[in-house]
């Protein structure tokens, strides 16, 4: 029974070793302290973006935008505990092999103003397919907000006009 055992996690060895060699695509997507100024948000993301660069090949990526969280993520600090209720979140999609994977990890662990992130094995087609739709939500987003101001517009007119007829 143990040489069984001690052959399976030969060959489980054997595997990792090959795996790690290997080269494949992650997209790690990862929330920036939303209390940092929009342009120290920005050089945390380009520090992360180096680092990953130095391991692998950027495939794709989403710039940090601000966003409300869907609930508040606490987290220990020397200080005591820290909430976070907004973020800056940013996603970079890059190939690399098994090595440089852990040295990304590694430097997003290390970078303080990260406070959650999500390291995941995808592929090129997938990346470049949510590159594509994470553009088309911020071109519909800019849309929508430029249509509500006209909407606004139009509306103040309406109640200035409807004032003027009622003698106000």
């Amino acid at each position: 029974m143990a040489k069984k055992e001690k052959e399976v996690l030969e060959n489980e060895a054997e595997l990792i070793d090959a795996d790690h060699a290997e080269k494949r695509v992650y997209e790690l997507g990862f929330h920036i302290d939303g209390e940092l100024p929009a342009e120290d948000a920005a050089q945390v993301y380009k520090h992360v973006r180096e680092q990953i660069a130095k391991a692998g090949e950027v495939v794709a990526e989403g710039e940090p935008q601000k966003v409300q969280l869907a609930y508040v993520v606490s987290r220990m600090e020397t200080a005591g505990r820290r909430d976070f209720s907004a973020s800056f979140f940013a996603w970079i999609a890059y190939e690399t092999d098994g090595e440089g994977h852990q040295a990304v990890q590694e430097a997003v662990r290390a970078e303080k103003s990260v406070f959650r992130f999500l390291d995941i094995r995808t592929d090129k087609d997938a990346a470049r397919h949510a590159a594509e739709m994470h553009e088309i939500m911020l071109k519909a987003a800019e849309k929508a907000g430029a249509d509500e101001g006209q909407d606004e517009e139009v509306s103040d007119s309406e109640i200035d006009a409807a004032l003027k007829e009622v003698g106000v």
